[in-house]
């Protein structure tokens, strides 16, 4: 009877090999991931934390009086942006700079598309017009914004043209490599079908260029913003590029980095959200690749 105790495991036994050999392997790896995740988004966001640790501390500690009055500590600057932010100046300059990026980047959209097709698919087109494109291509934007100045004014018009002149080579360009690429065994699949040619179109040509295009889509809509801030310190009276030159030139200098702030967040937040929109569309074929 003593022996038959003795050797029976004990409750402290028992739970110590539950915690160890009882945790199912699904959760292992569940916690592994988590692990792996959290480590990585770490990795990732420490450049970045290490930059703004720099920009909060260095002015202090690393530059003199007079230099430090050109770059104040972050906390100076993000309390100039929320000072911005609660009397509605910072919001109304965000949403100026929006409608005129939005308006342009519709109008790229809306005519470097469909011209983009064309001129893929038909080669006569594109040996028509190539030179002229690849001359307007090699011309930045900003070199024609005194153009567009003098032609359209200094009002909504020149800035919305300027934006839609940047906008549409990145587009056009990706269009047009999306339609070149489409895989020739589709193409001849389909006309062996008996499909039309808009219907060609719709069903094989532009769901395969759809990734291209949504690449050259993205790169627009980043430059916009970039082109637009340049073209708002000319001439305009609301926009962020206006508030960045307003505030230095008034020598409010909290005030032009919080509007240096909020163009880089609202760059990186459009960048994220046409990427979201790049994975969703082309999400057809990264299955087909891993079926292959």
């Amino acid at each position: 009877m003593t022996a038959t105790l003795d050797s029976a495991p004990s409750t402290t036994q028992l739970s110590a090999g539950v915690s160890t050999a009882a945790v199912p392997p699904p959760c292992r790896r569940a916690v592994r991931r988590g692990a792996f995740l959290i480590g990585r988004g770490m990795w990732k966001s420490a450049a970045i934390g290490l930059f703004l640790l720099l920009w909060e501390f260095g002015p202090n500690h690393l530059l003199d009086g007079q230099t430090r009055v050109f770059l104040p500590p972050l906390h100076e600057d993000l309390q100039a942006a929320w000072r911005l932010i609660q009397n509605g100046q910072l919001t109304s300059d965000v949403k100026a700079s929006l409608t005129r990026s939005v308006v342009g980047f519709g109008v790229a959209v809306l005519t470097a598309i469909p011209l983009g097709l064309l001129i893929g698919w038909y080669r006569p087109v594109e040996s028509f017009l190539s030179p002229l494109l690849e001359v307007f291509r090699n011309t930045a934007a900003l070199a024609l914004l005194p153009v567009f100045t003098l032609l359209l004014g200094i009002g909504e018009t020149s800035k919305i043209a300027i934006v839609a002149y940047a906008s549409f080579f990145p587009i056009l360009l990706n269009t047009v490599l999306g339609v070149k690429t489409v895989d020739p065994l589709l193409v001849r699949a389909a006309r062996t079908l008996g499909l039309s040619s808009p219907s060609l179109f719709a069903k094989v040509i532009l769901p395969s260029a759809v990734p291209t295009i949504f690449t050259g889509i993205r790169m627009a809509a980043t430059s916009s913003i970039v082109v637009l801030i340049a073209a708002e310190m000319v001439g305009a009276k609301a926009g962020l590029g206006f508030e960045i030159v307003s505030a230095q030139s008034s020598f409010q200098i909290p005030d032009m980095y919080a509007a240096i702030l909020a163009t880089s967040i609202l760059g990186v937040a459009v960048n994220y959200g046409f990427v979201r929109l790049e994975r969703h569309f082309s999400r057809w074929r990264t299955g087909a690749a891993l079926a292959r």
